[in-house]
């Protein structure tokens, strides 16, 4: 570590925004002359590495970063699991009320919206945390204090015996879910070279869907039990999580690019060391490696005016994340919201309460093969590529979906049940997976962590309108639209189609480096692909 114990990475004076990108590397070329052929050299070893070879060099930072992504398990089974209890006999019989003249029980649309938005409220506020916490204390302090965190407020959801306590508990643990969001993430982009980066943050999309699987299957299995602990089983075997989580956490590796923001470069490399296998490369060089941290470090502190919130929506920031929260609010535009409400919508639609279930399973299931198939194109399509097919693929099912509600036929209900799981096949391969790949890559690495946290804030905000309108879309005592939501969403998606078409850039291949060059100089998101940089001359 000697060439590099010696370098200042401390503030610099920031760049106007008129300053030609050119001057910027220029002036800090100049000011780390002394890592420039480390740096150039380390960025060359990166761009080189195949997907074999990042996986034969880097096992250990693929092996921590999945154990940190199955935090999100808790999200995907709490979220699927609060969605599917409004179709839960159980449940409806204990916090619902009974339909006018029959034997059937249903919470109100307010309630439903109330409980879905409040879960969503809490996790906004463990966004905000995340953002503030990580950036200070690290990932590793800030995921074991949630995770503490979680382990206690569970409690309030099992104990719960009435609305009110229950809106209090989904609240509660939806902070620490806002602070999972986007710490492992981010932890994923950070610990991984290029190469690796768009799979292990998908990695995320998958945690989710098992979580949701898990939670579907509970319920399945205790759908027969008709006292209290048909939902209380449920909830305490959220407890199953955190403590595992949290030993894998403490051996954890922290975050060599957060190190190395921190000017602690001694550390960074011994990071870089735990993260990477040296005997399977004689090209790997851990001091290159944190070389190139540095000097992207540097280019950043040259062209960013600062760390905090206000500094995103500063030029050059803007654009980025105007970028990233349009691309996380997708997500929640594209009609994926009632996919949380399956089971509640399959009964809707004319399925039994049985069928019902079992086909969110599958669906569940389905959604998750698709993020498998995704890492595949991958490998041969770019991110912006999939993103607009995944959108045009999904608007075709939707507008399908709405034109089936009005068949009168008995069998429309399945032809209905056929399109949603192909819809979350679909998604699961493109827009749910390649979002958290997008948003990581698109963002500023000096604002990295606040940028993805208010790219997630900006999709909780659509999750909370779709938290308020769904449930009255598809709940009978509401608008009772049912299906025909699919009209609504399917016009919806061709506003997102357009938008991507337009503004979203693609960042396959690129280093955080070049990305920086491409936003500085201001290449149109349609040119991105085809542009060349060099960030050394």
């Amino acid at each position: 570590m000697s060439k590099q114990a010696a370098i200042t990475v401390g503030p610099v004076t920031p760049s106007q925004s008129h300053t030609q990108f050119s001057e910027v590397i220029s002036h800090v070329n100049q000011q780390h002359a002394d890592i420039i052929t480390d740096a150039k050299q380390g960025t060359e070893s990166e761009q080189r590495l195949s997907f074999l070879d990042g996986v034969r060099l880097y096992p250990k930072a693929i092996g921590w970063s999945l154990l940190l992504s199955t935090a999100v398990i808790m999200e995907g089974f709490d979220t699927a699991l609060l969605g599917n209890f409004f179709a839960y006999p159980s449940f409806q019989k204990k916090f619902g009320h009974q339909v006018p003249g029959k034997d059937t029980y249903q919470l109100s649309a307010a309630w439903q919206t109330g409980l879905i938005d409040g879960a969503l409220c809490g996790q906004i506020i463990g966004l905000a945390i995340n953002g503030w916490a990580s950036e200070r204390f690290g990932y590793r302090k800030t995921m074991i204090v949630s995770l503490v965190a979680i382990s206690g407020f569970i409690f309030v959801e099992f104990f719960s015996t009435n609305l009110v306590t229950l809106l209090v508990g989904e609240i509660l643990v939806g902070v620490p879910l806002g602070v999972f969001q986007t710490l492992t993430t981010v932890y994923a982009s950070e610990v991984c070279p290029v190469v690796l980066r768009s799979y292990l943050t998908s990695w995320v999309n998958i945690c989710w869907f098992i979580g949701a699987m898990i939670s579907t299957g509970v319920l399945r299995g205790c759908l027969k039990r008709s006292d209290d602990w048909g939902y209380r089983i449920p909830f305490a075997l959220q407890w199953i999580w955190p403590v595992p989580i949290i030993l894998g956490v403490l051996f954890a590796p922290e975050s060599p690019w957060w190190l190395v923001r921190k000017g602690r470069l001694a550390d960074a490399e011994r990071s870089v060391r735990r993260l990477a296998l040296s005997t399977s490369s004689s090209d790997f060089s851990p001091e290159k490696t944190v070389a190139m941290m540095v000097h992207t470090d540097a280019i950043e502190k040259e062209t960013v005016a600062g760390a905090s919130y206000i500094d995103c929506f500063r030029s050059p920031n803007l654009r980025r994340t105007a970028i990233v929260c349009t691309t996380w609010a997708i997500q929640r535009l594209c009609g994926s919201g009632l996919s949380a409400y399956s089971t509640y919508f399959f009964e809707q639609a004319g399925l039994s309460a049985s069928n019902s279930f079992s086909l969110t399973l599958i669906q569940e299931g389905i959604g998750m093969l698709g993020t498998f198939v995704a890492g595949f194109m991958m490998l041969r399509f770019g991110r912006r590529t999939l993103y607009i097919g995944g959108l045009s693929l999904q608007c075709i099912l939707l507008f399908l979906m709405g034109f089936l509600s009005l068949s009168k036929a008995h069998d429309a209900a399945w032809g209905i049940a056929g399109v949603m799981v192909t819809f979350q096949f679909v998604y699961g391969s493109a827009v749910g997976p390649i979002c958290y790949s997008l948003v990581t890559e698109l963002s500023p690495l000096t604002l990295r962590t606040r940028t993805v946290v208010l790219a997630r804030i900006s999709y909780n905000t659509m999750s909370l309108v779709n938290g308020v309108i769904t449930p009255r879309m598809i709940n009978p005592t509401a608008w009772n639209w049912g299906a025909k939501a699919g009209f609504f969403w399917g016009g919806s998606c061709i506003i997102c189609i357009l938008w991507c078409y337009f503004f979203l850039p693609e960042p396959r291949g690129r280093t955080y480096a070049e990305l920086d060059a491409l936003f500085e100089r201001g290449v149109s998101a349609r040119k991105f692909k085809s542009t060349k940089v060099d960030v050394f001359s």
